[in-house]
């Protein structure tokens, strides 16, 4: 098996049932319910729902986790009640219960949550950005985004067209790398560069 993962976390569904699985993912949010934790691991694809009660021999690692720690999970993959199916869930209809977690990573508190869409002020989301990110809505906009320029650049090359990397010319860096000056061929005696930090473009 996978160091890290037989299945995504949104590719489980009752088929799977009796399985075993190993998912690795974020700790989405942990509920406590009478004494049976419910973790919700998330990864790129999606949620599944983990589940741990004080009979699992993961009982006592699942107690410590919280939210944005980053866990491996084995387990037996087992179908839901028919009133706690979500059907709003990709795989909604099956849980995992938890024999084995593993910490990958374990995350301080944070300034800001992942769980829900709070509307934090702007300066506090782009100083968080990181996580920001990895809330719901600003995580399928990059997905969107990924999709709409993947399928522009296949319909044109579809028609024939190239696709060319051209160098972006700038104003020179005021930091101490060595810039590689381009002459400005309108204005002799003046120079432009090649800039040091593409992914600010």
């Amino acid at each position: 098996m996978h160091r890290y993962r037989s299945h995504t976390c949104a590719a489980l569904n009752k088929s799977d049932v009796g399985q075993t699985a190993r998912l690795s993912g974020w700790v989405h949010r942990v509920r406590d319910h009478g004494g049976v934790l419910f973790i919700d691991l998330r990864d790129h694809y999606g949620m599944t729902q983990v589940v741990a009660d004080p009979d699992s021999p993961a009982f006592a690692t699942a107690e410590k986790v919280r939210g944005e720690w980053v866990i491996r999970v084995d387990g037996k993959v087992r179908a839901r009640t028919e009133d706690t199916v979500n059907k709003n869930m990709a795989t909604g209809e099956i849980e995992l219960y938890a024999e084995e977690i593993e910490v990958l990573s374990a995350a301080k508190e944070l300034p800001v949550p992942v769980f829900g869409e709070p509307d934090y002020p702007e300066d506090v989301r782009l100083k968080y950005r990181f996580l920001d990110l990895r809330r719901e809505q600003p995580h399928a906009n990059i997905i969107l985004r990924s999709k709409v320029i993947s399928s522009i650049r296949r319909r044109m090359v579809d028609q024939g067209f190239l696709e060319i990397q051209t160098p972006i010319l700038t104003a020179s860096s005021p930091e101490g790398a060595r810039d590689y000056l381009v002459p400005a061929r309108n204005h002799p005696g003046h120079f432009y560069a090649l800039p040091q930090a593409p992914q600010q473009f």
